[in-house]
């Protein structure tokens, strides 16, 4: 009996942890830039003296899908997607470099450019300044450059370029804040091959329909779960009755 509890008690409690998951990513289907998480489990056998009658549920696939999100034009100048694979890179709140696939981005008080979630984008030489009263354009492989809007136009200053990199995905860990950083903790490289599309914005990945069908899965995945424990608790019920007549 103790075997069938076990196993049906971890079964049930991962089942809770993967209904968890999917929920957060049903809720991020309209996030900009959002990545699915994944999370599988799967059975093994627990070793001990006696015989590998026993076995626990314990998580086999946690990460990330990094597929591309569709993109959907804006028009606004300071909204970029990232085409195909890569990372625009950030200053997370406490200092460290990470990466965001979320490409809508705003000047702050002080002038400097930043995601609309608050953290400063990396340049090539540190964060980028954006003086007062210009036109911002970003191009395709991330050059920052602004046109003075005050008197007549003149020719475009460059303000540095954008941080794009596209480190191997394997090697991301997604942060409690939903950034990605590299699981050494090193920066990643700049990489010149990484493109953006400015006035557009990446969607994200998220299959609401698939999600749903998921969480009905897992759902009638948890009741076999507790109706394999409402049967262990009957076979205890029998057995004592059974020692009981003898």
């Amino acid at each position: 009996m103790d075997r069938l509890i076990y196993t049906a008690m971890t079964g049930a409690r991962h089942t809770m942890e993967q209904q968890a998951t999917v929920s957060n990513n049903l809720a991020n289907a309209t996030t900009t830039g959002f990545r699915a998480q994944l999370d599988a489990f799967r059975a093994v056998p627990v070793v001990s003296d006696g015989l590998p009658t026993r076995a626990f549920v314990v998580d086999s696939t946690v990460g990330s899908d990094f597929r591309s999100g569709p993109i959907e034009t804006t028009g606004r100048a300071l909204d970029i997607a990232i085409r195909d694979q890569g990372m625009l890179a950030v200053q997370s709140a406490d200092g460290s470099e990470a990466y965001t696939r979320n490409g809508s981005l705003k000047i702050n008080e002080n002038g400097i450019l930043q995601t609309t979630s608050g953290q400063t984008v990396v340049g090539d030489g540190g964060p980028i300044a954006v003086p007062p009263d210009t036109n911002i354009t970003i191009a395709s492989d991330g050059t920052v450059s602004v046109i003075n809007d005050t008197y007549q136009p003149g020719p475009s200053n460059v303000l540095g370029r954008l941080k794009l990199v596209n480190p191997d995905t394997k090697t991301l860990l997604r942060g409690d804040d939903g950034l990605f950083r590299q699981a050494d903790g090193t920066p990643a490289q700049n990489d010149a091959t990484v493109r953006v599309v400015d006035g557009a914005l990446e969607g994200s990945n998220v299959n609401p329909v698939d999600s749903m069908v998921d969480m009905i899965s897992l759902a009638r995945s948890f009741e076999m779960q507790m109706s394999l424990l409402k049967n262990a608790e009957n076979n205890a019920a029998k057995a004592t009755q059974i020692l009981a007549l003898s």
